[in-house]
């Protein structure tokens, strides 16, 4: 049985995990304004995740596969994480 400390973290990985899949879905259409609600609030809660991602791997051919590489740290993150809680 999980302690609730650990579901509490894998409850807020796992939302992150969605909110990045969002951002990611909402960066395809070109007529989103980043500057209105609730677009600002997502953007403050993933870009600054993805932004040491975006220095380390460039994109490959107009690609940016820094959301997926984040999902996988995530992933390992809590692989490792959870057992310890």
């Amino acid at each position: 049985m999980e302690s609730p400390l650990a579901q509490i973290v894998a409850s807020v990985l796992k939302l992150f995990q969605f909110c990045l899949i969002i951002w990611c879905l909402l960066s395809w259409f070109p007529n989103i304004n980043w500057y209105d609600q609730p677009f600002k609030t997502l953007d403050k809660i993933v870009r600054p995740v993805i932004a040491p991602f975006r220095k380390i791997i460039p994109p490959i051919g107009n690609i940016d596969i820094s959301p997926i590489v984040a999902i996988l740290c995530l992933n390992g993150l809590a692989a490792l994480l959870l057992p310890m809680l």
